[in-house]
């Protein structure tokens, strides 16, 4: 990227200003229940969250004539609006000229294992569909002069992939797809946070609806602000669980409803599997550091409390070469991954960053240092690097002296995004950390996106579809592809309207609600949230050993028997809304802990974002110094890719089961004249893998 790309064309790419939102249309009708009077909204369905993935599913509803309105706790304020990195990445089908189809394409979105074959496809497939969508409603996707998509590297992809329309390409996302959404007429409820399923017992048990929250439109018939939507099919696209960690680089206030949805009983998958890497702190501007951060190495450093200053990971690698080039690889191995602490690999700087801090000493990256030697070695120079490193910066024209220079040739970008939120790091050190930044696991849903509980679906972040890894970008994608799927199948299946009144599903809910706010409560949101967090941190991070976690495990039970016996403490209807969100917070925690206890129990090992410790472990990470050996781990099993762990939640208690992936009959042919009666009539809706 050249470095004179004029001002206004970087201030467009990073100042991506939002469509305001058209007036909300008033409720129909009211109900009363336990002495509140409730607006009723009804529709043929509802999309919870307006990020990418949900405006995906209802614009894509509403082209195909289904009557669908949106509920969204803050209209772009979530992870897709608000989250980036330095080149945020759009992974699809490529263009890079090494070869592929939609069935390697698949083998390598499914290589991290315990992702369905399934989805694995339908991803790869729907890939080239939701790009292309995207570029027709206005997605400044970067193409060649003859109109070939730009293609990079990204992690966990070695054939070239990723795009990228800069550091807000999902914000630019959003954008497009809300001017969408709102030509369409898609109504739009904003500030309104879904706190209750509604769930119909008869005949059989369907999602009709949730319950809602909106305090700014509360009422003294109303003081909680209660809003009712009932609908033939929700969607569930409400992002990623962002306020379970205290580390993380997720914006504030990203509840999503992982929570919500355990609490009605939908069944969850693969929660064991997340995404931590290195990011700014959440209490300045939240940013991952992937990409061109590092890709530029700068020199990366430690304070202690006096203001001392520490070359630490050279306590860690052989010679300076080995330390520029893995902290240049972080740029395109940005997840930690327990595999790559061995053979002085780059997640050994993850490990390295942890330990700084949990001593106590603050890290920080200066652009304006390489950096330091490590002792008895030679000084940094580009002549040293390794050649992998070396042949990306030379077809980068990034040979430059400094990492700012470097930083500045390959993404300008990079640099004006933290100058909009007034930190220069052309000037000062950035202070950054290991942090929490996406879930991989989520719902369990089929090939269509639908969840165990009929009538309800997850897409997005909600919905886990990725298994253990995944290439960087994936998520975007999965989010686009199966926004597109579920209205598809909404659109192809249409629910039957409930025959019996849905009065008795809203009192239900209600009365849930009710229950759970106790305003004389020793127990406050604030010290639920301090509780979660930190042992979220502190015990199921990037390092995990049993004994650690069955007490984690233990004491999150206490907490969610003391929240159903005393509730949460409240004062005026926003309070109430935190109180719930943590109260399914809680449950959520709960939940992730029980399945990592069972995944360690059964003898699961060390894969993706964490590393299993055991004293008996097979592997141990070494340092310039010799073995790390508080950090040996157990290696992961083969067989454990071919499965995943299913959680739910039954009497009050969760249980575990493991269950093998769904396979893909890869000798299936389509035929044309075969096959088209069953895209015509429908057919092709009823035969997702349940």
């Amino acid at each position: 990227m050249s470095a004179t790309i004029p001002q206004d064309i970087l201030d467009a790419l990073t100042d991506v200003v939002m469509p305001r939102l058209p007036a909300e249309r008033p409720a129909k009708e009211t109900i009363a229940v336990r002495g509140f009077a409730i607006p009723v909204h009804r529709s043929a369905a509802l999309v919870l969250g307006s990020g990418a993935a949900g405006l995906r599913a209802a614009v894509e509803m509403k082209r195909r004539d289904v009557d669908v309105v949106i509920a969204t706790q803050s209209a772009f304020g979530g992870t897709s609006a608000c989250s980036g990195s330095d080149k945020q990445t759009l992974h699809t089908a490529n263009g890079a000229g090494r070869g592929d189809d939609f069935s390697a394409m698949a083998e390598a979105l499914g290589a991290g294992g315990a992702m369905d074959e399934d989805t694995a496809y339908v991803e790869a497939v729907g890939s080239l569909r939701a790009l292309a969508s995207l570029q027709f409603i206005g997605l400044p996707i970067p193409q060649d002069s003859l109109g070939g998509v730009l293609r990079y590297q990204t992690d966990h992809d070695e054939t070239g992939r990723a795009t990228s329309c800069g550091p807000r390409t999902s914000r630019l996302m959003v954008q497009a797809l809300a001017r969408e959404a709102i030509r369409l007429n898609v109504p739009i409820f904003n500030h309104t946070t879904a706190v209750r399923l509604l769930v119909e017992d008869s005949p059989a048990k369907r999602c009709i609806g949730a319950l809602a929250m909106a305090p700014k439109r509360r009422a003294e018939a109303n003081p909680l602000g209660l809003v009712a939507y009932l609908s033939d099919a929700v969607v569930i696209a409400t992002g990623g669980p962002g306020e379970l960690y205290r580390d993380s680089v997720y914006p504030r206030n990203c509840f999503g409803s992982l929570g919500l949805a355990l609490e009605a009983g939908l069944e969850a998958v693969n929660l064991t599997e997340s995404q931590f890497g290195i990011g700014t702190p959440r209490d300045g501007f939240p940013w991952n550091l992937s990409g061109t951060y590092v890709q530029a190495m700068p020199y990366i450093f430690s304070r202690d409390s006096h203001g001392n200053e520490r070359n630490f990971l050279a306590d860690y690698y052989r010679t300076t070469q080995e330390l520029a080039s893995n902290v240049f690889r972080k740029g395109y191995q940005w997840p930690f991954h327990a595999s790559r602490m061995l053979g002085f690999g780059s997640s050994l700087v993850d490990l390295a960053i942890l330990r700084e801090c949990r001593a106590g000493r603050r890290v920080f990256m200066d652009f304006n240092r390489n950096p330091l030697a490590v002792p008895g070695d030679r000084e940094f120079a580009l002549e040293r690097l390794d050649p992998d490193v070396r042949a990306y910066l030379a077809s980068a024209g990034a040979l430059l002296e400094q990492p700012l220079d470097r930083l500045r040739k390959m993404n300008p970008l990079s640099i004006e995004l933290y100058r909009r939120y007034k930190y220069d790091i052309a000037r000062d050190p950035l202070e950054f950390a290991v942090l929490n930044q996406h879930m991989n696991g989520g719902l369990a849903v089929d090939s269509f996106g639908a969840t165990s509980l009929e009538g309800c679906y997850a897409v997005g972040e909600a919905a886990g579809t990725h298994g253990v890894t995944r290439p960087g970008g994936a998520a975007l994608n999965a989010g686009q592809v199966f926004g597109t799927r579920c209205a598809e199948r909404i659109a192809g299946r249409p629910g039957a309207p409930s025959p019996s009144p849905a009065a008795e599903a809203i009192h239900v809910a209600v009365g849930s609600v009710l229950d759970g706010l106790k305003a004389d409560s020793p127990l406050t949101a604030d010290s639920i949230r301090r509780e979660i967090q930190d042992r979220m941190s502190d015990h199921a991070g990037i390092l995990c050993g049993a004994a650690d976690v069955e007490a984690a495990l233990a004491s999150a039970r206490a907490l969610n028997g003391a929240i159903r016996r005393q509730g949460i403490a409240f004062s005026g209807a926003p309070d109430a809304l935190k109180a719930l969100q943590w109260r399914q917070t809680a449950l959520l925690s709960e939940a992730v802990l029980t399945a990592l206890v069972f995944y360690i129990a059964r003898g699961g090992g060390s894969r993706g974002a964490r590393a299993i410790c055991a004293p008996d472990g097979a592997h141990v990470p070494e340092a310039r110094a010799g073995a790390i050996e508080d950090v040996r781990f157990v290696p992961e099993r083969a067989e454990d890719r071919a499965e995943q762990i299913h959680v739910r939640l039954e009497a009050g208690g969760f249980v575990c089961e493991s269950r093998p992936i769904r396979r893909r009959a890869r000798d299936a042919r389509p035929f044309f004249e075969r096959d088209w009666p069953d895209f015509l009539t429908g057919a092709i809706y009823d035969g997702a893998l349940r």
